[in-house]
C-alpha cells in the first residue's frame, strides 16, 4: 500500500474546504441577493385620494394620516395644496404633522408640489424656482425625502378638463418651439438642485403632462442633468396609451411610484391598469421604493381606498 503524504494531504483537504467554503458564501451571498429583490415594496397613500381637489371635501393632513394608519398602509405621500399656506406653512405645523405620523407608525414619504418652468418670462420662471427651493426646505423641515416636481405645461389650454378632453396635448405656446420650453425647464431645475442636494431631497420629475408627458420628453429632461438628486416619480395612470412599454423605459430610473385606480370610473378617464403587471416591471428593475396608491375614481373613498390598498400588496408583496 502506497505511503500517503502527510503534506500533500493536509494541503488537498484545506483547499477543498475552501472550495466548500467559497461555494456555500457565493449561495448565501445570492440567496441574500435574491430576497433582497423580493422584498415588498411599502404602500403608501397620497393625501390627495381623500381630496380629489373637491372642495367640499377637503381633509387636514392630520385626519389622511389617521385613516392611512387605521386602513393598514406604511406611509402618507402628502399633496402640499392640503396644507394651508403650502410652501409659507408655519414650522410649528409642520413639526406637529411629523409628530402625529410617527405616533401612528407611519413614513411621511414624499412630497407633492405644483410649480412651472415652461414660461417664456424669465421673472415668472424665477418666481417659480423660488417657489420650488421653499418646497424642498418644507420638505426637510418635514423629515420628507422625496418632492414630486412638474415641468408645468403651455398653458395654452383653456382647463384642465379641455386638457383631459385633449388626451393630455396642448399647442406649443404661438412664437416658440418645445426646444424653448426643454431648455427652460433644464435651466429651472438645475438652479433648484443646490437646495436639494443641501436638504437631502431627491427631486423627483413626474410624467405629469407638459413637457414630461412622454417617456422620452421625461427621461430627456433627467439625462440632460445627470444629478443624483433628480429621478424619476412615475405615475402609472399618466400615460394614456400602450403605458406597460412607457412604464419599463422609466423604471430603472424611477425613485418613487404612484399608483393610479379608478373604482367607481374615472374623474376624468379610466385606465384598465394590470398591476400584476406593472409589479413584475418594476420587480425586473429592483425597484425597492414607495409606491403609492392615488385613487382618482367616482366611488366613495371609504371603500376604494382599501380595495386600492390590496390590490398594490398583492402586486408588490
Amino acid at each position: 500500500m502506497a505511503q500517503v503524504d502527510r503534506r500533500a494531504f493536509i494541503a488537498g483537504s484545506v483547499a477543498a474546504l475552501a472550495g466548500v467554503s467559497a461555494t456555500g458564501c457565493a449561495t448565501q451571498k445570492a440567496s441574500a441577493s435574491e430576497r433582497k429583490s423580493r422584498r415588498p415594496n411599502r404602500i403608501a397613500v397620497a393625501t390627495y385620494s381623500f381630496w380629489q381637489f373637491k372642495d367640499d371635501r377637503k381633509m387636514p393632513i392630520e385626519q389622511c394620516i389617521d385613516e392611512a394608519a387605521r386602513m393598514g398602509f406604511d406611509a402618507v405621500d402628502i399633496l402640499l395644496r392640503q396644507i394651508e399656506g403650502e410652501e409659507n406653512v408655519d414650522n410649528a405645523y409642520l413639526q406637529k404633522l411629523k409628530r402625529h405620523a410617527l405616533i401612528n407608525g407611519l413614513d411621511l414619504c414624499s412630497l407633492s408640489t405644483h410649480q412651472g418652468f415652461v414660461l417664456s418670462d424669465a421673472a415668472k420662471r424665477q418666481e417659480n424656482i423660488d417657489k420650488t427651493i421653499k418646497q424642498i426646505e418644507v420638505a426637510y423641515r418635514l423629515g420628507v425625502p422625496i418632492v414630486r416636481l412638474n415641468t408645468g405645461r403651455w398653458g395654452t389650454s383653456g382647463s384642465f378638463d379641455e386638457l383631459m378632453a385633449n388626451r393630455g396635448i396642448e399647442p406649443v405656446l404661438p412664437g416658440y418651439t418645445e426646444e424653448d420650453g426643454f431648455k427652460w425647464v433644464i435651466d429651472s431645475i438645475e438652479k433648484c438642485l443646490p437646495k436639494a442636494e443641501e436638504c437631502g431631497v431627491i427631486l423627483g420629475l413626474e410624467n405629469h403632462w407638459g413637457l414630461a408627458r412622454t417617456p422620452e420628453g421625461l427621461l430627456r429632461i433627467v439625462n440632460a442633468i445627470k444629478s443624483p438628486w433628480l429621478q424619476v416619480l412615475l405615475d402609472t395612470g399618466n400615460f394614456l396609451e400602450d403605458p406597460y412599454d412607457k412604464l419599463e423605459m422609466c423604471a430603472p430610473q424611477t425613485v418613487f411610484m404612484q399608483a393610479k385606480t379608478y373604482y367607481g370610473g374615472g374623474l376624468w378617464y379610466t385606465l384598465d391598469l394590470d398591476y400584476e403587471r406593472i409589479g413584475r416591471i418594476m420587480k425586473k428593475h429592483n425597484y425597492q421604493g414607495y409606491v403609492s396608491l392615488e385613487f382618482e375614481g367616482n366611488e366613495d373613498w371609504h371603500t376604494a381606498i382599501p380595495k386600492g390598498l390590496a390590490l398594490l400588496r398583492k402586486a408588490f408583496g
